[in-house]
This record gives C-alpha cells, sequence and structure tokens, in this order.
C-alpha cells in the first residue's frame, strides 16, 4: 500500500525524469561562481521575476536570513507578522546571528499586516529605539493568498516611509496559480523576494532569494558566514530548473485535491472543517481522539501532523493523486463512524 503523506509539500520526492536531469547536470564550484547550472538557475529566476540578480542556497529560512541581514545592520529593526514564518518558525536567527530586532504585528486573517498597525510600529529616529528598516511579507500565508491590491498599498506604504520590503514567497507560484498571474506580477512589488523550490514545485533541495546586484552581492557574503557554500550544487539546481518547466502550472492541480479533500471532510461528523486555501485544508477534531486518529491514519498508510492540538493541517502536493484523496477521506470516515 503506497503511503500518503500530507504532512506538507516539503515531502515531495524527485521524479524519475527530475533524477535524469539532475543526472545530466553540467556542474563546477558554486563558490568560485563556476557551477554553469546554478548560474542559469540564478540569472533565470531574476530574469522570469523582474530583478537583476538571484542566489541560490540550500534553504528557505537561510534565503530569508541573508535576506534580512543584506537589508538590516546590527541594531536594526524588521516589521514581520506575528505568526509569520521568519519571525516563529526560523529559530529566531535573525536576532539570534544578525543582531536585528524584530518587531512582530498581529496579522489579519488573511496573512496581511493592517498598514496603520505597521505604520504605528515604525520608531522614531531617536537613539533609545531600534532603527525600522524593513516591512516582511509572506505569500501564501497558511495557504491563504496576499490580494494583489494589498501588496500594491504595501509597497506604495513602503516607499512613502523609506522601507524596503521582502517577500518570504516560499509558496509564490502557488499564490499566483491561485491569482491567475506571472509571479513576476506579485514580485515587482518588493525589493527582495525569496522561492522556494522544494515545496509544492517539488525539487529535493533550495531555495533562491532574487533581489538587486548589490543586495545580492550582499546576501552572497552572509551565505557564505551563514555556512551556505557548497560546492558542485548544479545537480541541484537541475532539479530547480525542471521544476520551473514541468511543475509550476500542475499546482493548480494540488489546490483542486485540496478543495475535493476539504468537501470529502467536510461532511463528516467530527469533523469541522476550518477551510481551505490553495494546498492546505485545515480541520478540527475532537482533542481527546488525537492519538487514536493518528494510529488509525497510519495504519491505513496516511500520514498527517498531529500533534496536541485539535486543528489538523493537510497539505496536498506533487505525490497525492486523486486516489490518495479518495483514501483520506474514506479513512477519515471510517474512524468517526466507530
Amino acid at each position: 500500500m503506497d503511503l500518503i503523506d500530507l504532512r506538507s509539500d516539503t515531502v515531495t520526492r524527485p521524479t524519475p525524469a527530475m533524477r535524469a536531469a539532475m543526472l545530466d547536470a553540467a556542474v563546477g564550484d558554486d563558490v568560485y561562481g563556476e557551477d554553469p547550472t546554478v548560474n542559469a538557475l540564478q540569472q533565470r529566476l531574476a530574469a522570469d521575476l523582474g530583478f537583476e540578480a538571484g542566489l541560490f542556497v540550500p534553504t528557505g529560512t537561510q534565503s530569508n536570513l541573508v535576506a534580512l541581514m543584506s537589508h538590516c545592520e546590527r541594531g536594526d529593526e524588521y516589521l514581520v507578522g506575528a505568526d509569520a514564518h521568519t519571525y516563529k518558525f526560523e529559530g529566531g536567527g535573525a536576532a539570534v546571528l544578525g543582531s536585528i530586532q524584530p518587531q512582530p504585528i498581529p496579522q489579519d486573517t488573511d496573512g496581511s499586516l493592517p498598514l496603520d498597525k505597521v505604520a504605528a510600529a515604525i520608531k522614531p529616529v531617536d537613539p533609545h529605539f531600534a532603527r525600522t528598516r524593513l516591512l516582511a511579507l509572506e505569500n501564501t500565508w497558511h495557504g491563504r493568498v496576499l490580494p494583489l491590491d494589498y501588496l500594491k498599498a504595501a509597497h506604495d506604504f513602503a516607499c512613502e516611509r523609506s522601507l524596503a520590503i521582502h517577500l518570504d514567497g516560499a509558496r509564490l507560484f502557488n499564490a499566483a496559480v491561485a491569482c491567475g498571474v506571472p509571479a513576476r506580477e506579485i514580485a515587482k512589488h518588493f525589493d527582495s523576494v525569496s522561492v522556494c523550490l522544494s515545496k509544492g514545485l517539488g525539487a529535493p533541495v533550495g531555495s533562491v532569494l532574487v533581489g538587486s546586484a548589490a543586495l545580492i552581492e550582499k546576501a552572497r557574503r552572509w551565505k557564505k558566514v551563514a555556512g551556505g557554500g557548497w560546492r558542485q550544487a548544479g545537480m541541484l539546481a537541475a532539479a530547480a530548473q525542471y521544476a520551473l518547466d514541468h511543475h509550476v502550472d500542475r499546482l493548480a492541480d494540488d489546490h483542486a485535491r485540496a478543495a475535493a479533500l476539504a468537501a470529502g471532510l467536510g461532511d463528516i461528523p467530527g469533523v469541522k472543517l476550518l477551510g481551505q486555501h490553495t494546498n492546505m485544508v485545515f480541520i478540527d477534531v475532537p482533542a481527546d481522539r488525537l492519538r487514536e486518529l493518528d494510529v488509525h491514519l497510519r495504519e491505513a498508510g496516511i500520514r498527517i501532523s498531529i500533534g496536541y492540538l485539535p486543528t489538523l493541517r493537510l497539505v496536498t502536493h506533487l505525490d497525492v493523486d486523486d486516489e490518495g484523496v479518495a483514501r483520506t477521506v474514506v479513512a477519515f470516515r471510517t474512524f468517526f463512524a466507530g
């Protein structure tokens, strides 16, 4: 029985065709800037998203970290969502390694930061305060797509206040597919964008940070400082190139399967559907049955992230097909019928 893994879209495995592209990749030493496949990937994503330069790094966390450290100096501050990945789920790296102070701001339910609250959080120019330098947004956020008109408003707001603006676009292409626009229509509102290739796009490793040539040159140094120098990385870049060629448009399939999963779970007594956003489904189940549910699903060949909270997230991706969605619904229905 094939395993259905709905914990995250990070669990995808390279397809046979992607593995073949990796095998055929031209490689060189990337620390010397000599890996042709890495260089091609960096140039491609920068051009596609409307920027001067790009930097291929091992992880999305490192991509965001070097972006923050390139925008800000020691003692500076960035404004960020209180439930944003760069603030809550990246080990406090900006503060620990960059001496950059985060100023968390409660997000609205769609993931946006209310601009009046952002304005109120900007510090005066005074030695008592950290210097507010950067506004950081996330798209998608828990699967939610930031509205295009909000992105323009946030960009204009940042420009008026001389703030740089960074996007944690780990799932940028999910947002673009959901909006029906090219990804550069989202990216154009930002000074830098981090894009993850190893989530819904299905590459095994890597993110790309894009921005101005000057910003990326600073980020390249911080990447090395943060231990991100790698050598013949072209095999990984080839997987990323393949993903960009073949796995962007099909993100719509993940969104459709998430909608089908939500519809199937939503009418099961004992399951409360909280919402479906792009490739993510959120449900509540009785807290006292979590452990029992986990065992039942594992026996059915299904994995989801189950902790101690009744709210569960199920994520569709490249390795989840229609039959996997149907099996998951049946497994939940069987459990709650017992």
